[in-house]
């Protein structure tokens, strides 16, 4: 046997995934990978990549895995075509999620126990808690081959980002775009603090609450105690607090007799609520109606006797008659639209509940009680009083704290808001020219939400976050001063704050008064809402502008984003509204946004239900690259997925087991017969070539996919040459490789090299383990991840070659189908095949006898006419023909049974419509309104594909069936080397006792 060659080392036929992983991730920590793949590219152009940041107070999981891959193989992909790619790690810090971890682990039931603890050692105790599991997220990215700089994370909570956060902040404040009003907003009761839009919009649960039909009795006007009004609500515990009733001034009004006293409904609404039965006694236009008294279902609170008085009817252009009666009570503490309309009749606004969503203990009935739990005591209260008129569960979804999943209340009270409605042009425009993956994001989900957009509630009456920065004098509260940065709150008050902590209670202490202006300014007590924190991180992460001024703006914005789908209301959201509000411009060109990762049985995974899958271990099961290639490959990113251990194993064997085969293959054959790359290749074979033109076409499918976001498309080509690399060069080239052939070895090595390099950016681990036996010490860079993305060479892609060997494929697929069908082994040779197929007269004979191999036929030839082989029946499918044809379908079913059915078939076939004769008229038949059914004659195995056919005689002669024997012994030798453990390289002695009795025919 000849020397191996110096440049190739071994590589064992079967793998560890899982070991390989640690095996090249040690080797990328000694070699320096990837600090060495960013200095290479460090002079080529910039390729902007944002991570979005996740909060490391709680363990990673499986979709943590999934935004990573896709963070990660796009950066790869660019920085092997020489770009620049500069990965920076970032950690949330701020927020309900880390407060609420952190009462928990108090046993807190809310903020006046935090504030008995102290904000200061409260806040330091969240702090800890966002670093505690720092760790086991570095772990998991590192396990899974994520790149990123952890050492230069960015941290919210460092007083650098938080200045720049002040500064922004200022930004718009100074555009007049930072305000504070007294309005009703959605409000967590369990937390303390309002919520913004988008964080509403993530926290939806399906609730049964009561619908109810209330009778409001007239006081005043022509129907004063003889009809009563009849309100709809199912929120019956804002009747406590019922202020006005609002009808639709547009809408006619009427009255309607009930088994008690008449009822006050909108007329297009009248046999909805009452019945088909219902008729009206009189109509009342309801600008008549305005002002009309009532009496109130409770009377526990009592209103202000200055101003207009409460419990009347007004005019609201917003009830609608699509459900309830056409009349809204209305309760101003707690709606936004109640609130707007009292405020134009100047009515009160009373709320009788406490910030701890409790009603005020002293009230009767439901003092002290929950807001949702008051509704079963009102509702039992009013039916007694004969005051509730229906009642019924009403099954909806109602908005929860999407952190603590307590029932939201829309509650009044004063809050700062970003004016986002004066730039929801600027927004729609800057979504216009962002380019979604998926793109029905971009103008649905997204989209609508731009649309839609109201302003954002900002502050947040919390403990651990961003302090906003905006001080207010204490004997003129309409006097406020925005601070933008330490040194702008040192020089206002006169000391150095540059080392102060940014964050409560520190700097609720520092005070300061300005020259010629009586009192002193005062911090006001909010913090703000986190998401701000993380929609600042393209300049934040910077510091900027206080600090690195030049680089934030070279980073801005971003090439490419990437998260879940939950972001398009979160953070692809504040993203883009923060660098509107402060450059005029959104953070981001494109956008990957994917779906959610569900577990193998289809639920969300959660200890609960015990499906959880934790990542580390289940890559240590499978190996990282399979976790990788199914969350980039398997099934469309932007759909919900199902992951488990089948679909793992899966991907490890049809994937990257079988590529790793292939390259064990090539190692094994180019060191047993003293093969190096770079000498002569020879004169290659149609396949060597064909295996060329494919990896050259593949790669330019992979190059345009990956250039558009598109992994799944990409992946597909690459499984798919995987494939026809194992499965048809390979397997057809044996031989070759048996012997050495230098255009075999040169060829599968060529392709191996382009491949490994399509595949780095996918499957990092075994990819750079095969370049480190294949091609590291072969006069290339020693690993993959500092190789070059491969130039593709289009001169060698032969279009006209790929198709033909697709159709010797699909032709072999029929023979052995052929062969399946008429139960003779594929082993056992037969005289000759018959091929019918468009395109066969120019496939080149090389490809012909490739073709008779695989079939195990001494000859192929061309088929001229099937209907010598097989017996052709055609019958009517008459649900099809009867959707068509409805009355006529007999005498069509007849027409086909005098047909010609070989010829019918034969019709179909080509164009997949047949021309028929009904009735003396021209009808069109399709091929799904027939059946078609081609029995072979005997002695003929036959199988049809669309327009191609193959045709295997099986008569077996003598020496046929003496082939056949000479195939089994080969069969049972290369058993018995396997079972021996015996490697292609030995040589062995072989004996054969043949017994029994010989065949005089043989």
């Amino acid at each position: 046997m000849s020397k191996p060659p110096a440049g190739y080392q071994a590589l064992p036929p079967h793998v560890d995934l899982a070991a390989l992983d640690h095996d090249v991730i040690g080797r990328w920590q000694k070699n320096r990978v990837f600090e060495r793949s960013l200095e290479q590219t460090a002079g080529g152009p910039t390729y902007v990549f944002y991570e979005g940041p996740p909060t490391a107070n709680g363990t990673p999981g499986v979709h943590h895995v999934e935004a990573r891959v896709f963070k990660d193989v796009f950066p790869r992909y660019r920085t092997m075509k020489g770009y620049s790619v500069p990965r920076r790690a970032g950690w949330d810090c701020h927020g309900l999620p880390v407060e609420l971890a952190v009462e928990k682990e108090l046993g807190f039931t809310g903020k006046p126990d935090i504030e008995r603890y102290g904000i200061a050692e409260f806040n330091a105790r969240c702090r800890e808690s966002v670093q505690r599991h720092v760790d086991a997220f570095e772990t998991m990215s590192e396990r899974m081959g994520y790149w990123a700089d952890y050492e230069d994370a960015y941290w919210t909570m460092r007083p650098d980002y938080v200045e720049s956060v002040w500064w922004a902040l200022k930004q718009i404040f100074d555009k007049g775009l930072l305000v504070e009003d007294y309005r009703v907003a959605p409000y967590c009761p369990r937390c303390g603090t309002g919520l913004s839009d988008h964080e509403v919009a993530q926290g939806y649960e399906e609730v049964t609450d009561p619908s109810v039909y209330v009778r409001f009795p007239l006081t005043s006007g022509p129907w004063a105690g003889k009809a009563d009004l009849l309100v709809w609500t199912t929120t019956p515990w804002t009747l406590v607090s019922n202020t006005a009733v609002a009808i639709n001034p547009q809408v006619t009004y009427v009255v309607a007799e009930t088994e008690a006293a008449p009822v006050i409904v909108a007329e297009p609404l009248l046999r909805k609520v009452l019945g088909e039965d219902a008729t009206a006694l009189a109509t009342v236009d309801a600008k008549d109606m305005e002002r009309w008294r009532y009496q109130r279902p409770f009377d526990f609170v009592s209103f202000p006797e200055d101003g207009e008085t409460p419990h009347i009817v007004v005019l609201a252009e917003y009830v609608t008659t699509e459900d309830g009666t056409g009349l809204v009570h209305q309760s101003p503490a707690f709606g936004a639209d109640d609130m707007a309309v009292c405020r134009s009749y100047d009515l009160p606004v009373v709320n009788p509940i406490a910030r701890d969503g409790h009603f005020s203990a002293d009230l009767p009935l439901v003092g002290g009680v929950f807001f949702k739990d008051a509704d079963q005591r009102l509702v039992a209260d009013l039916r007694g009083r004969a005051l509730l008129f229906r009642h019924t569960p009403y099954t909806h979804a109602y908005p929860h704290c999407w952190r603590c999943h307590t029932p939201l209340m829309y509650y009044a009270l004063p809050s700062w808001y970003i004016r986002t409605t004066a730039i929801k042009d600027q927004l729609l425009a800057e979504n216009e020219a962002t380019n979604w993956h998926p793109a029905t994001i971009k103008y649905g989900r997204y989209g609508d939400w731009l649309s839609n957009n109201i302003d954002w509630a900002l502050s947040r009456d919390r403990y651990w976050g961003t302090p906003l920065p905006v001080w207010r004098n204490d004997t003129d509260p309409s006097r406020t001063v925005c601070v933008g940065s330490l040194s702008e709150l040192s020089e206002l008050t006169g000391r150095d704050l540059s080392d102060l902590d940014p964050h409560r209670p520190f700097v609720d202490e520092v005070t300061f008064s300005l020259p010629g202006e009586p009192g002193s300014y005062r911090r006001v007590p909010q913090v703000i809402d986190a998401w701000f924190d993380s929609g600042s991180m393209p300049f934040a992460q910077f510091g900027a502008p206080h600090r690195n001024a030049e680089e934030a703006r070279e980073n801005y914005p971003a090439d490419f984003i990437c998260e879940a789908i939950d972001q398009t209301r979160g953070w692809f959201y504040t993203l883009m509204a923060v660098g509107t509000l402060v450059f005029g411009q959104s953070s981001y060109r494109n956008v990957v946004c994917l779906g959610h990762i569900l577990a193998e049985d289809g639920r969300k995974m959660s200890k609960h239900l015990g499906n959880l899958l934790e990542p580390v271990p289940l890559m240590e099961q499978h190996g990282a690259d399979a976790l990788r290639w199914f969350m980039l490959c398997a099934g469309s990113p932007w759909s919900s997925r199902r992951v488990g251990h089948k679909a793992l194993e899966e991907i490890a064997s049809k994937v990257l087991r079988t590529y790793w085969s292939v390259a064990s293959f090539q190692s094994l054959y180019a060191r047993a017969n003293g093969w190096a790359p770079g000498g002569d290749a020879g004169t290659r074979s149609l396949l060597d070539r064909w295996a060329l033109s494919e990896v050259h076409r593949v790669a330019a499918e992979v190059d345009d996919s990956l250039g558009h976001y598109d992994t799944q498309r990409a992946g597909r080509a690459l499984a798919q040459y995987i494939d026809d690399l194992s499965n048809w060069y390979v397997r057809r080239s044996r031989r070759r490789f048996w012997s050495g052939d230098a255009a075999a070895l040169s060829t599968l090595h060529e392709c191996l090299e382009i491949l490994t390099r399509l595949l780095a950016p996918f499957v990092p681990f075994i990819t750079d383990q095969v370049w480190s036996a294949l091609f590291a010490a072969t006069g290339s860079v020693d690993s993959v991840h500092l190789a070059q993305w491969p130039t593709t060479d289009l001169q060698q892609v032969d279009a006209g070659l790929g198709e033909q060997v697709a159709l010797v494929r699909r032709l072999v697929e029929l023979g052995r189908a052929a062969r399946a069908e008429s139960k003779v082994k594929t082993r056992q040779p037969l005289r000759v095949g018959y091929v019918s197929a468009p395109g066969w007269d120019a496939v080149p004979a090389d490809l012909r006898a490739e073709l008779a191999d695989e079939l195990n036929v001494e000859s192929v030839t061309r088929l001229t006419d099937t209907d010598e082989l097989v017996d052709v029946s055609v019958k009517p499918n008459f649900r099809a023909l009867g959707r068509r044809f409805g009355g006529r379908t007999k005498a069509v079913a007849a027409a086909l049974g005098a047909a010609d059915a070989a010829a019918l078939a034969g019709e179909l076939r080509q164009g997949g419509t047949a021309a028929l004769r009904v009735d003396g008229e021209n009808v069109e038949i399709r091929a799904d309104e027939v059946v078609v059914s081609e029995t072979p004659r005997s002695g003929w195995a036959v199988a049809t594909g669309g327009s191609d056919t193959v045709a295997l005689d099986l008569e077996l002669t003598p020496q046929l069936r003496r082939a056949g024997l000479f195939r089994d012994v080969v069969r049972l030798v290369q058993e018995a080397r396997k079972n021996a453990g015996l490697e292609v390289t030995d040589r062995i002695e072989l004996w054969w006792l043949v017994g029994g009795s010989p065949d005089p025919a043989d």
